[in-house]
């Protein structure tokens, strides 16, 4: 394991902060852990530390003139609020009022970390794009100015440097990235136009690319990586999910569009005509998720992560860590298992032309099933409650359909008390708030072709297990049915009718009742039937 070393030059950010404050660092004596620290106008100057925050004095506020010193003492603000000092990696950033003035400031450390890269260096090397996601303070930029530094020694490597962070303030980049070199950015929002000139002006064979976090510098991303640079880069997030739910940077990992595809194929797969895929190959080849300074989960396909993504089965990350002593571990996911219920779309037919979103809990079928058998006078079949959460589907009609086929949905108005979900195509297709926020809990979604009591009677005949004949099979069983009823008041003592499925037995189990007569089913499914007598 390489040995680590650190260079944070603290005494240049001392020497810029008031002495009364720097004197209170200073006696925490924890330098190696201060993160920041605040002064902010009218309030008692703090100091953030990895395991909190900490007040620097309790007698006094920070002041105007306090303010004021340590604005003189760095260079010049840019457009982004930020500046530095000069050969160090130290970040000051402002806050500032309406009228420009400044009433606030963060004093970042800035820390050259060597053989932190250990950990992820033979990726670093294979000469593959890398896209770095975790938040704020987690180590991302410390492991991008490590990784410029090793691959300088070999490679011809750029560094676009936005706000300074990667090679430090002053026109002399900092030590720490070797032999790197450094293009800056006058203005934040032309980040893109600098990546694509250090491609066309300074042959390079590795770009380093801090913070992506717009379209247009996704765009420049993808045309670096086309002309078969390696790029290594951070953006906003802390996993593939986020990343892939953002419009404006999915397009690192490949982007998301909906495909329409012919019968034939829809058929083939047994999933609707409309499927999410990935819309192109990513930019990035590998993703690393930070999720601790020494725990990372690696993708080491991204193509193939975001398929199986969107496919409902996410494959596993690989866990790489550093143990108690600091020696690098290794854990590789299991080997997915075989799935055989589902289809290559990752989507589960229903036979009423609505469809459920994969989720790792069973199928609705497995989850509400029949509590018991049918019997008792008027034949009701017990059924576990299902809280149902419409999204764009008309709840009274809803409601409708499952008085009509007297099932206990329970339709609430939250979709944290909810079971399942139950929307439109269009709105499944937009991608809606709550339809991801669905998918993210694992809830099952059917999506309706349309919005009529025909389509949610079909769906809640799904959703509880039942069979749905449709309406020629219903309009003879219930010709049976009134038939029966005229037999038994006409005399009979009984009339038995054919076997029919929950459904229709259901309602004639209503209809015997409205005639005020009695009911009972008898016999298993597939031949179980209702016969009707007098009391």
């Amino acid at each position: 394991m390489t040995q680590r070393k650190i260079t944070d030059d603290l005494s240049a950010l001392f020497a810029v902060l008031p002495p009364s404050i720097a004197q209170a660092v200073r006696n925490l004596d924890d330098s190696d852990n201060l993160l920041e620290v605040i002064l902010d106008l009218g309030r008692l100057p703090t100091a953030r530390f990895t395991s909190g925050e900490v007040v620097l004095r309790s007698d006094g506020e920070v002041t105007r003139a306090e303010i004021d010193h340590v604005v003189e003492g760095v260079g010049d603000f840019d457009e982004d609020n930020r500046a530095g000092i000069e050969r160090t990696l130290h970040r000051i950033s402002a806050i500032r009022n309406r009228r420009g003035h400044i009433v606030g400031l963060t004093c970042r450390v800035g820390r050259a970390v060597y053989g932190t890269l250990d950990i992820i260096q033979d990726l670093v090397e294979s000469g593959k794009s890398l896209l770095l996601l975790g938040r704020p303070g987690v180590g991302k930029t410390t492991m991008l100015r490590e990784a410029a530094r090793i691959l300088a020694e070999s490679k011809r490597v750029i560094i676009v440097d936005t706000s300074n962070e990667i090679g430090g303030d002053g026109d002399v980049p900092h030590p720490a990235v070797g032999r790197a070199r450094r293009m800056q950015v006058a203005t934040p929002s032309l980040q893109h136009e600098v990546m694509i000139e250090a491609v066309e002006n300074h042959n390079p064979e590795v770009i380093v690319i801090d913070e992506i976090g717009r379209e247009l510098e996704a765009l420049a991303a993808r045309t670096i990586a086309e002309r078969g640079v390696q790029l290594i880069g951070t953006a906003h997030g802390n996993t593939l999910d986020n990343l892939l739910l953002n419009p404006t940077l999915s397009d690192l990992v490949g982007g998301i569009e909906s495909v329409t595809l012919s019968d034939e194929e829809a058929r083939r797969r047994g999933t609707q005509k409309t499927v999410l895929e990935r819309r192109s190959p990513p930019t990035f080849d590998v993703l690393i998720e930070i999720q601790t300074r020494d725990r990372l989960a690696v993708h080491p396909d991204v193509s193939t992560a975001v398929d199986s993504l969107l496919r409902g089965n996410p494959l596993p990350p690989e866990i790489r860590y550093r143990d108690a002593e600091g020696k690098i571990r290794v854990e590789k996911p299991p080997a997915p298992p075989r799935r055989t219920t589902r289809d290559p779309q990752g989507f589960s037919r229903q036979g009423n032309g609505s469809f459920i979103r994969p989720a790792s809990k069973p199928e609705p079928a497995e989850r509400f099933a029949r509590q018991s058998a049918e019997g008792g006078p008027g034949g009701s079949d017990s059924l576990a409650s299902v809280r149902i959460y419409p999204y764009g589907v008309a709840r009274n009609r809803l409601m409708q359909a499952a008085k009509r086929l007297r099932v206990p949905a329970i339709i609430v108005r939250d979709l944290g008390d909810a079971d399942v979900l139950v929307t439109l195509r269009s709105y499944y297709r937009k991608r809606q708030q709550s339809v991801v926020e669905a998918e993210h809990r694992g809830m099952p979604i059917y999506v309706l072709r349309a919005n009529t009591v025909k389509q949610m009677e079909k769906f809640l005949s799904e959703l509880f297990n039942l069979t749905y004949d449709g309406e020629t099979n219903e309009e003879r069983a219930l010709q049976d049915t009134r038939a029966a009823i005229e037999a038994v008041l006409n005399g009979e003592r009984w009339v038995e009718l054919p076997p029919a499925s929950a459904y229709i037995r259901r309602l004639q189990h209503e209809m015997a009742r409205q005639a005020q007569l009695v009911s009972h089913s008898y016999g298993k499914d597939p031949y179980r039937r209702v016969r009707i007598y007098r009391e």
